[in-house]
């Protein structure tokens, strides 16, 4: 039986400090599917195009992509979908481990389950700590839940937001599939035209998990999972604070909350 096609992509903005990591077991991690992986380099200064060129520039599982420009996380994305032949196409942050075949297991779920638009797995901290993301549509009490949440147990808001009261132990329906990794049909990503890239960060994962519903089912799958370093750059960078508040502000607008 032939193994299933799988794309995906991940852009880079100066990751040098987990990029190694992550391509290390993505690519050893995803042996059960037929993977190609595209790298897109939104104008890194650190080296770490040069350290992928020079690691991984022979592999021909992977295709480095240098546009000469920052337009942004989604735009990034968007520039490999004329040439994605797969059936799934995964979105992969540069800071992501993979400790198992995530991606088959995932690749498995959809191929058994046709109106599953997108996939969303379980996403864990490195030290195994579950992570608490936004599972329903963002609105602006789950937004401030989310910003104030101290190192305690999550309040009401968050529960509700990252449907923490919900059996998660099962798959089950979301409204919102974070972006730091998610499998989409290919044909559907690209009948959608990919991210709406007038974000340039931030939301248009939100924004895509939206979309995808109109017609599909946006599906969380505990039966795979990955581990995610998120270091929460927008609450340290004043700079990518007022990004991701002119994307909120954005989303809200296109969506009338």
């Amino acid at each position: 039986m032939a193994k299933c096609s799988v794309s995906g992509c991940i852009v880079t903005h100066d990751n040098m400090r987990t990029i190694g990591t992550t391509l290390s077991t993505l690519l050893s991690c995803t042996q059960g599917v037929d993977f190609k992986l595209y790298i897109v380099d939104n104008l890194s200064t650190d080296g770490t195009i040069e350290w992928i060129r020079a690691n991984y520039g022979s592999d021909p599982r992977v295709e480095i992509l240098e546009p000469g420009t920052n337009r942004g996380f989604g735009a990034g994305h968007n520039l490999v979908l004329p040439l994605l032949t797969s059936e799934l196409h995964a979105i992969i942050n540069p800071d992501v481990v993979l400790r198992e075949d995530a991606v088959a297991a995932m690749a498995d779920y959809m191929q058994t389950h046709p109106d599953v638009g997108l996939l969303s797995p379980r996403i864990r901290f490195p030290d195994g700590r579950d992570q608490v993301l936004g599972k329903r549509d963002p609105t602006l009490r789950y937004l401030v839940a989310s910003r104030l949440r101290g190192s305690g147990a999550p309040k009401k808001a968050l529960r509700e937001y990252a449907m923490l009261d919900e059996d998660l132990s099962v798959p089950c329906d979301i409204e919102n599939a974070t972006g730091c990794f998610m499998l989409v049909r290919t044909d559907l990503f690209r009948e959608l035209g990919g991210f709406d890239e007038r974000y340039f960060m931030y939301f248009e994962d939100c924004d895509l998990s939206r979309t995808v519903r109109r017609t599909s089912r946006v599906v969380y799958f505990p039966g795979a999972c990955i581990y995610h370093v998120w270091g929460r750059e927008s609450k340290k960078n004043s700079k990518l604070r007022r990004i991701q508040i002119r994307s909120m502000f954005y989303y809200f607008r296109k969506w009338r909350r």
